[in-house]
């Protein structure tokens, strides 16, 4: 089995140096070839390692890079375009960060779907009774993955589903983030003792940019349940630096923590420490050619630098579900910003 590995090394507000490296297996085949899982680990410097599973199918590719549309007025309205310039179009290839709304949940659900069909899940939820599991989706982006739902399609357990509001709020007294996370509801009161003594395996779904909310909810659920073996969490799009700080939880030392992400992991180096982008190594990537197709649909600006390098893989994080509007106005912001562009002009690039 060969293997790939990134080390790394970064200063982090909590750490005087976070130092580690990432290692990923090749991807092998499943769902009759249609797909593939990446196995790997992402290992600290004094605490340990986490496992890690990336997943490749038809619908974590249109999630991540680039997909083929029938021109949408509706859609392209948003972005800029006008009826006259898309009238004659009879495809137009668009990247991931154009998958909004109504749209993208639907996108997102095959793409849970076919995830929870792997061989890298399938002996964690066959092997447990459906009591269990339990799936702890964190409002607002972690209730439109759907994960109950796969569950019960690939396996037909009834899981008990606990929904989470962990969020940021504003905190001048933190360092460079300036927010901290508050969780206001945790909807488990349904829950009797012997429910919460039988739950051995959590699913926590939400995307991981900081990691400062994720850390938070698995130390708030380690409390409620204390018997949870193994903690999977969910995360279509998760950076490096924000695995790096839920590998330093300290409830982890008798917990096992996997994590499953959409295609490759995210880099958020200082200053962008959300607007994360793909690396652009090759073999970060389960299909380098679907990277290099989206790197080669952003092109670069005026001034040759290559825009998919600052390109945030995770623009808007949540609001791209709730708030197409806000999606484009959150890309245009940072387009202009960094290279006088907006994503209408690179649209038009390819009309």
């Amino acid at each position: 089995m060969a293997y790939f590995s990134y080390d790394f090394a970064f200063s982090d507000v909590e750490a005087t140096e976070v130092v580690g490296y990432l290692e990923l297996e090749d991807p092998i085949a499943f769902l009759h070839g249609s797909a593939f899982y990446r196995p790997g680990r992402i290992a600290l410097e004094g605490c340990g390692e986490m496992d890690l599973v990336l997943y490749h199918s038809p619908s974590t590719a249109a999630f991540m890079y680039m997909r083929d549309v029938a021109p949408d007025a509706n859609l392209l309205q948003l972005v800029g375009l006008t009826h006259e310039e898309i009238s004659r179009l009879s495809n137009l290839p668009l990247p991931g960060q154009l998958c909004m709304g109504s749209d993208r949940a639907q996108v997102i659900r095959q793409a849970i779907k076919d995830m929870f069909g792997s061989p890298a899940l399938y002996p964690t939820i066959t092997t447990r009774s459906q009591q269990n599991l339990a799936v702890f989706p964190i409002a607002r982006e972690g209730l439109k993955y759907q994960v109950t739902e796969a569950i019960f399609e690939n396996y037909g357990y009834y899981c008990d589903e606990v929904v989470l509001d962990a969020h940021h709020v504003f905190d001048s007294s933190v360092p460079v983030y300036n927010r901290k996370v508050e969780m206001t509801i945790f909807k488990d009161k349904d829950l009797d003792k012997q429910q919460r003594e039988n739950i051995s395996i959590a699913f926590i779904a939400d995307s991981i940019a900081s990691g400062l909310v994720m850390r938070e909810t698995i130390e708030r659920v380690k409390e409620r349940f204390p018997h949870i073996q193994e903690v999977n969490v969910i995360c279509p799009l998760a950076t490096v630096r924000g695995l790096c700080r839920i590998g330093r939880i300290d409830c982890l030392d008798d917990t096992k923590v996997r994590l499953h992400v959409f295609e490759t992991l995210l880099n958020a180096l200082p200053p962008d420490y959300y607007y994360s982008a793909h690396f652009s190594a090759p073999e970060f990537h389960i299909r380098p050619d679907l990277d290099h197709e989206y790197r080669e649909w952003w092109g670069q600006d005026s001034d040759g630098n290559y825009i998919a390098d600052t390109a945030c893989a995770g623009y808007g994080w949540s609001e791209v579900f709730y708030s197409p509007r806000k999606q484009i106005q959150m890309i245009n912001s940072q387009l202009e910003a960094r290279h006088n562009l907006t994503i209408a002009d690179i649209v038009r690039r390819h009309i």
